[in-house]
Formats: C-alpha cells, structure tokens, sequence
C-alpha cells in the first residue's frame, strides 16, 4: 500500500481491496518504525487519524466519495489545524494547540483527507535544509548523514520514505520545490494567491504560497483540485473560477516552447545537476518539444532582492510573538519590557534572530528607502524579465537547486552559502508565478536531482501536463531509497 500514488490508492479504495482505517493504521505503523531515524514528523496522533479515516469509510459506504477521500496527507506544521499541535518547528509555539483550520486543511477534511501527522521544518520556514527546527533536524532518505532541503523537509522526506502518499508545503523562496528536489518527489508552488494563506503561519506575506507534495505529477493535480479556491478571510486570495488541474494529464507535448534562461546553465551548477536537467531536456527534445535560449538578466539580483524584502516581513509578522496572548513565555523577569526580551530571545532560534534583525534594520529610518523601496523596484524588473521570456516560450526549464542534498551542519555556520542554494527558485517567487521540481537523475553519490518548470501566471495544470509527459518517458520518480521499499 505505502508504495502506490494517491491515484491508485484512491482507485484501490473505491474497488473496496481495503479501507482507509486499514491504509491509516499501515502507514502509522510505518511512521513509528521509520520517524526515529528520519524524524519527519513533529506530531502524530493515531486516534484522530483513524477516526478520520472511519469517517472517510462511512463517506464511501454512502456513495460519497471523491479522488482524496480516505487518503492520509501529512501536514507541514505550519498549518493550523484545529485541536492539534501546531509549533511551525519552534520553541516559541511548542505548547499552542490550534483552535481553528487552516484553510487548506478545511478543504482536505472536506473531502474526506486524513491527516496522517504533522511535520517537521525549519522554524518558521526559515532555512533551507530542515536543520533550524526546534525539534531537531530531517535526514534525507537517500542518506541520513544529508539535508532533505528546506523548509518544507519534513514533508518531502515523509513522502520519499513511503510515510505518507502525499503532503501540503509552503514556498516563500523555493520551500516546496527545493527539497523536492533534493528528496526525489515532485512539489508544486501555485501562482501567488491561488492556494489561501488564512491559517498559514506567516513568514513573508507578499512570498508566502502553499502547495502539494507527491511522488508523481498527476497526484500533485489531484491534490490540486482540493486546496486551491478562493477565500474571502485570506485579502490575497484571487477570486476566480475554479479550473480541474487533471485537464491536461495525458495532453501531448509535441511543439511545446521550452525557454533555457542562460542564467540557469552558467556557472554554479555541480555537474551531477547540469548533467541530469541536460538529460531531462533532452528527454523532453524526443517527445517533440522545441527549446530557445531566454534570458532573465535580474536574475542575480533575486538572492539578495529577496533576503531584504522576506525579512522585513518576517520582523513584522513575528512582532506578535511577545510573550502575551499565546505562545511560550519567559519564567522570570523583571517587568514587562525584560519579559518581551527574555520570551523572544528564548522563543526564537538563531536563524529566526537573524532575520528578524536584518528585517528590523532594512525598515529602520534611514535605511527603508536605501534598501526595502529598492529592493521593490528590482522586484518589478524580476518579473518584467519574466514577461519578455514567455513571449518567446510556453515554459522555462532548469535545475531547481545548484547542489544535490548536502550534509547535515555542511553550511549552518555560513548563511550566505546556505542563502544561495535557493538561486534557481526564488526568482518565481518574487514574480508572484507558478513554479514546480520533478524528479530527472540522480548525482554520482546516488543524491536525487530536480528538474524546475516555471509556467506563467495560471499555467498549473499545464505545467503538471507537460510533467506527467516526461514522467511517463522515464521512472526517476519510481526510485525508492534503500530502507524504505518494504
């Protein structure tokens, strides 16, 4: 069961060859053998999951079934989710047990989804490597000595390693798509606006972008179909018609425009990365597919761009983190200036307190135009760059992350080093586009590498189409790491 795609399982299911309940307390028992060692959950709670999924039977038995009914999705902790845990990987919210959904999560309960647990990540999805959490760090299936990406680790690591068949993310600079990518599963960030962020624990609100996680292309489209849709409590939700992500499964690609960004293929790249995405293309040359060289010369201004405008949202939606209303609080102070010291300077990690001071200095008087205005314009050019490209091409192709999954504590101490592993992702971000990784190779060391495809604005399903094209030519996503076959 815990090999099958959120499709066949959902078809099993419907044929009556098991029940959720029984799918549910497989992959639980998976999960307690396999969570020690890759630590991909911070929360699991056997009684509420299996009673969703006898909800989810009671559902079938009605004849009320839909393509995620009785199937466990494992939830990023950065969901709220009404009576469970809900910490984003910190101290500063390891006792808060939310009282309300998540949009997303409502609109997985309402199809009948179980909520297998809920995973581990970076502190408020702030890294690139699962390492800041504070419950410790995710290891990567492929090799637990190795990072899974970040910050959407948990939920990459738990779908390789046959722990749950799908997983809801976020991506505020290439969370989903990057470890992913160096997990060897396929994420999805939609267009900005498209999935509500209400329930979302904030980090950058003009960034911020939930998503599925799967094995498989057509699975992310399935899942899809459920989280995305307007909500009226979420001011950035876009208010359209709702469109069926499965529309352009199984659509031939022939005389597709794929655009190669030069900046992607410069130097920078390890060659176990370029020589994978080269095959990938050259994979998608055979199904008919027509490549253009497009470049996005502002490019090699997103990095830094993004690491002034993300934590000075950061410093802005963290404020609230005070000690007061909810979430930890210091012990012993003095008064009530000491106990807002003492709360955030135990509350937060050392990653989180970096951020949040760039943040605070990049809108400090004197520095908001010199820096925060700045960085906005470079912004606009980001995404004007993006518009020239899609006049010359349908989507653009690349590597979603320079390196393969590194080691563990390999760039903690270096932030810059660590900042730059998200170069080929953030850029969609700052435009607000739809951006996803599928799996295409692996490294000499047996490391997964990731294949990006960044559409235009609205192109989800076709990108998911064009996905499941070169998953069909090839069986990288079929790939399962030593340890979790069986």
């Amino acid at each position: 069961m815990h090999n099958a795609t959120i499709k066949s399982l959902a078809a099993d299911l419907a044929a009556r060859k098991f029940s959720s309940v029984e799918l549910t307390r497989h992959l639980l028992s998976r999960i307690r053998a396999l969570n020690p060692k890759y630590n991909c959950f911070i929360t699991v709670d056997d009684a509420a999951s299996l009673k969703q999924a006898q909800a989810a039977d009671d559902l079938r038995a009605a004849g009320r079934a839909g393509p995620l009914t009785g199937i466990p999705i494992a939830q990023k902790d950065i969901f709220c989710a009404k009576g469970w845990l809900t910490t984003c990987g910190s101290k500063m919210l390891s006792s808060f047990i939310s009282p309300y959904d998540a949009h997303v999560v409502e609109q997985l309960n309402g199809a009948g989804a179980v909520n297998i647990g809920k995973t581990n990540m970076d502190e408020f999805a702030m890294g690139s490597s699962s390492e800041t959490s504070f419950y410790g760090p995710v290891r990567n299936p492929w090799n637990a000595d190795n990072v899974p990406g970040g910050s959407s680790g948990g939920s990459a690591a738990a779908v390789v390693a046959r722990l749950a068949p799908g997983a809801i993310g976020t991506d505020t600079g290439g969370s989903i798509r990057q470890p992913a990518a160096l997990s060897g599963i396929c994420g999805l960030k939609p267009t900005y606006g498209v999935v509500s962020r209400y329930g979302m624990i904030a980090f950058a609100s003009s960034l911020d972008q939930g998503g599925p996680m799967a094995r498989t292309a057509e699975d992310l489209a399935i899942m899809m179909n459920v989280m995305a849709g307007f909500d009226a409590r979420d001011s950035t939700s876009l208010e359209r018609a709702r469109e069926d992500y499965t529309g352009e499964i199984g659509k031939a690609v022939k005389g597709l425009k794929i655009g190669l960004p030069k900046e992607f293929f410069a130097e920078g790249a390890e060659a176990g990365v370029t020589g994978a995405v080269a095959a990938a293309i050259s994979a998608y040359r055979k199904l008919g597919c027509e490549t253009v060289e497009v470049s996005l010369p502002s490019m090699k201004l997103a990095v830094p761009v993004y690491y002034v405008l993300a934590p000075a949202e950061a410093s802005s939606n963290l404020a609230r983190y005070d000690g007061v209303r909810y979430g930890h609080r210091a012990q012993d102070y003095a008064d009530l200036t000491d106990m807002y010291k003492l709360t955030r300077a135990q509350g937060f990690g050392q990653e989180v307190k970096r951020r949040i001071l760039i943040g605070t200095y990049v809108l400090s008087h004197g520095y908001y135009d010199a820096y925060y205005i700045q960085a906005q314009k470079v912004r606009r050019l980001v995404a004007r760059d993006f518009a020239e490209a899609f006049r010359r091409c349908d989507v653009i192709m690349g590597p979603t992350s320079p390196t393969t999954a590194f080691r563990l504590g390999e760039k903690v101490d270096d932030p810059v080093k660590m900042y730059l592993n998200d170069i080929y992702t953030i850029p969609a971000n700052l435009a607000g586009l739809p951006g996803m990784s599928v799996p295409c190779g692996f490294d000499g060391s047996g490391l997964p590498v990731g294949l990006q495809i960044v559409g235009n604005y609205f192109a989800e399903a076709k990108m998911l189409g064009i996905a499941h094209q070169y998953q069909q030519a090839t069986d990288w996503h079929l790939r399962v790491p030593p340890g979790c076959e069986g």
